[in-house]
């Protein structure tokens, strides 16, 4: 962690006393970025980053389509100009833009997608397209313009230790008030890269590491993931562990009245890669879940 969120986040932790888990948040807090809706999008300027409305694509890009040949929705797209500067851990690629186009959010679990990185030189060629018919999820979406921050992201209610985290004098009521300072969130925040996926447990990367590295469905326990994903490394835990340690949570997407958004009951839709792919730029190594309550 840079040496200037340290000191911030510690100020944090002891200004809501949170003294008694400091090493554990020090040692648990990931580094993030958030991207928040800002205005209206501006077609004028293309390759900008922007969520929901019609993306910016090379003229000769072919639209995303589903294995039934249906369009796929136009979700987000992120110029790494803006949000890699913003990335302190320094795993996002420089330039270019990510673009993210999705298929039919049902079921919740390895939905069809698309992530695609247009490098630089695409990126200068970009305009703004239409789709070429009715997307996959029927719904046309308003554009929002996105402004990129750093974020400091401290484990949520799924990843948290609670023995760790709550005391006499700070119960999760105080911890959830805590989050939000840190985080600085902000009711026009629509994404997250990297840090905790939000759901209602901590088993989100056993379930991408698995489909990723063995193409095997997640039967909602970590141990059996662990098990496969070690047969697939020839029987070492150690490897698998870190598989899952390494694996990444991209891009969360949240509901959003104003975007048009909602992912079943108000939830979010998280995409996932592997760190080894992400720095390899390998973004057709993606996986695609959602979480509602």
């Amino acid at each position: 962690m840079l040496e200037h969120n340290r000191i911030k986040l510690e100020q944090q932790l002891k200004e809501h006393g949170f003294e008694h888990a400091l090493n554990y948040l020090m040692e648990t807090t990931r580094q993030g970025v958030r991207c928040a809706k800002n205005g209206k999008a501006d077609y004028t300027k293309p390759g900008r980053s922007r969520v929901g409305g019609d993306p910016d694509l090379p003229p000769t890009f072919a639209w995303p389509l589903t294995s039934d040949g249906k369009p796929m929705t136009f979700l987000v797209q992120l110029n790494m100009q803006d949000t890699a500067q913003r990335d302190a851990n320094e795993w996002l690629p420089k330039t270019g833009m990510l673009s993210f186009f999705l298929g039919i959010d049902e079921p919740a679990y390895n939905i069809e997608h698309r992530v695609i990185w247009f490098d630089e030189s695409e990126l200068l060629t970009v305009v703004r397209r239409e789709p070429p018919g009715e997307t996959a999820l029927e719904e046309t979406y308003a554009g929002f313009d996105l402004a990129e921050r750093s974020s400091l992201e401290p484990p949520n209610y799924a990843y948290m230790d609670e023995d760790q985290v709550e005391s006499e004098n700070a119960d999760y009521e105080d911890y959830e008030d805590l989050l939000f300072e840190i985080r600085d969130e902000g009711d026009d925040d629509i994404i997250q890269v990297f840090g905790y996926p939000t759901g209602q447990h901590d088993d989100a990367e056993y379930e991408a590491a698995l489909y990723l590295l063995t193409g095997e469905p997640y039967e909602y326990s970590m141990d059996k993931a662990l098990t496969k994903i070690a047969a697939h490394f020839g029987g070492d835990k150690t490897k698998a562990k870190q598989e899952v340690a390494d694996m990444l949570m991209l891009l969360e997407l949240e509901t959003d009245d104003d975007v048009g958004f909602c992912w079943w009951d108000a939830g979010v839709l998280h995409f996932f890669i592997r760190k080894e792919d992400l720095i390899a730029g390998r973004f057709d190594r993606t996986y695609c879940s959602l979480y509602s309550s």
